[in-house]
């Protein structure tokens, strides 16, 4: 288990004009479950729900020296015909890092047998009990493709 930088090679972006294919909720379900992973430094932890009400909720934490550094809530929710997944980042105090009604958005951009591919996160399912995520992140101006190799937790 770990966390890698690797050159952007499985995220992707929607070309200009693109619509997001259509998908339902069932053709993510394989991501539901509890997932445990080293992140930063620390333990990263998501918990995927079943999908219910037309989205699947999720949060995120990451852990690093006994103390939560941030957390993450969001869905994937059925829009439109497709996919989009949303994120709200939040300190270790519950304070909100983006704006009030501002959100993160992924526009779902392709899916295959095993892999969902948003705008700036894939998520592959390796195995039933191991799943990885792949994030575009922007820091400092520069943008790093990050991997996070979780494993189900039982």
């Amino acid at each position: 288990m770990g966390l890698g930088v690797v050159s952007a090679q499985e995220t992707l972006q929607l070309p200009d004009g693109q619509q997001s294919p259509k998908a339902s909720l069932t053709d993510v379900s394989w991501i539901t479950g509890h997932w445990t992973g080293e992140a930063f430094g620390g333990t990263a932890e998501e918990i995927w729900s079943e999908p219910m009400g037309e989205s699947m909720m999720f949060v995120f934490r990451l852990v690093k020296d006994g103390k939560v550094s941030f957390y993450e809530i969001g869905h994937i929710q059925k829009l439109d015909q497709s996919l989009v997944l949303q994120l709200k980042h939040f300190d270790g105090n519950l304070r909100g890092w983006e704006e009030r009604d501002t959100t993160i958005d992924f526009k779902l951009v392709k899916l295959e047998r095993n892999k969902a591919y948003f705008e700036g996160l894939t998520m592959e399912r390796v195995s039933k009990d191991q799943m990885n995520v792949y994030v575009l992140i922007e820091q400092d101006g520069k943008t790093e493709e990050i991997l996070f190799e979780y494993k189900r937790v039982r």
